[in-house]
């Protein structure tokens, strides 16, 4: 009987348990952190379950040759309305980024057959005001300030050949480049021919934004998509230009991006009244063969492995045994006289005195005035 009973109350506890397991089961909830979850990007911009906005972020610029970023704004570039400006975390407002939004349009599928104008900036030699901002953009090209643009919560990358055949994949890319007064071109404009003229500055005003995505046809995800064309994206990448654009035609919207077209150059010194129009075109193409959970990989393989400085581990590991060294044999030597001086004592009353480092114990060890009180206000956490 008592064995009925004690297997019935394990029994009704038991089913409590599983009862109080399901309900709480059914008030849980999972999200994603904020830049992990992935995207679906469609053409239909009627689906829920995809969009079809690409959204491009600019960020900060910097450079090698200073220490000192700039925000976007802080050059006379294409600015968009920064109300919707996505915040920053703690970690990017202490390395200094600032995100913000760009006059960019870029809808899923949608590739340019011709370039779009983004906006024209023009400058008057006469007017001070305008020959500050050239004068920004000079500096910016001299010292080779980069840009580093965001999109899907991936940098935009800038591949180009180096060494030995291999491409490299640079998360920036220059605002322009510098060809000094004896004709030597420097930093990135050597990549053309065609920017040569002795000390001159070209801007890249055009990039050519190449889009690359999975489909998703044999992957689970690809079933929100309800048939439209779409997928997720695993990189983006650009190439940076230096097009004199027809001013004629800007005014109108349209420009070309032909290679026959020339570059822009602004002379190096003094006064100059120029006009440059920014521009861009978008080429979406699908790579199957790259997943979204491996998209990060050509950016970490192009990067160069460093080798290990055995030479500065072993240097750093001679020097902290030399100081360790150092800091032991003047502790041995300090104790050796104190004990000997200790055991040369003879009569009662010296050995009651006590000097040197044995001293410290009457300060560690001396009870405090109303000890009682004390240990109170601390367990009771008053901090005095």
């Amino acid at each position: 009987i008592h064995f009925y009973k004690r297997s019935n109350s394990s029994h009704t506890m038991r089913c409590w348990v599983l009862a109080s397991l399901a309900v709480s089961l059914s008030t849980v909830s999972c999200f994603y952190l904020p830049g992990l979850a992935p995207v679906t990007y469609c053409n239909n911009p009627d689906l829920t379950t995809c969009t079809s906005d690409i959204k491009l972020f600019v960020n900060r610029l910097n450079s090698e040759e200073s220490v000192i970023p700039y925000e976007y704004h802080h050059f006379d570039f294409c600015q968009a309305d920064e109300a919707n400006a996505p915040s920053e975390n703690l970690g990017q407002v202490v390395f200094g980024e600032r995100i913000r939004p760009s006059p960019y349009k870029i809808a899923f599928g949608s590739s340019s057959d011709s370039c779009e104008v983004l906006c024209t900036k023009s400058y008057v030699a006469s007017n001070t005001d305008d020959q500050k901002k050239v004068s920004l953009l000079r500096k910016g090209m001299f010292m080779n300030y980069q840009h580093h643009w965001i999109v899907d919560n991936m940098p935009v990358t800038w591949c180009y050949p180096v060494e030995n055949g291999q491409h490299y994949c640079s998360t920036g890319f220059p605002m322009g480049c510098y060809v000094d007064k004896k004709g030597n071109p420097k930093d990135a404009c050597v990549i053309s021919r065609d920017y040569s003229t002795a000390d001159n500055y070209y801007v890249f005003n055009h990039v050519d934004i190449v889009i690359s995505y999975h489909d998703g046809k044999e992957e689970d995800w690809g079933k929100y998509l309800n048939g439209a064309k779409g997928g997720r994206i695993v990189s983006v990448k650009l190439t940076p230009r230096s097009i004199a654009h027809d001013p004629a035609q800007a005014k109108e919207g349209k420009c070309v991006s032909d290679v026959a077209k020339g570059p822009l150059a602004i002379p190096g010194e003094g006064a100059v009244d120029a006009e440059i129009t920014y521009s861009y075109t978008v080429t979406f193409r699908t790579q199957n063969e790259v997943k979204w959970s491996s998209r990060w990989d050509y950016i970490l393989e192009s990067m160069p492995h460093t080798n290990i400085q055995w030479f500065s581990i072993l240097n750093s590991l001679v020097i902290v045994l030399f100081l360790s060294g150092m800091v032991a044999m003047i502790l041995l030597r300090t104790l050796h006289k104190d004990i000997a001086r200790y055991n040369q004592i003879d009569s009662g009353e010296d050995a009651q005195e006590e000097f040197g480092w044995k001293l410290v114990h009457g300060d560690v060890f001396r009870p405090p005035r109303k000890g009682m009180l004390l240990s109170v206000f601390l367990g009771s956490g008053a901090q005095l």
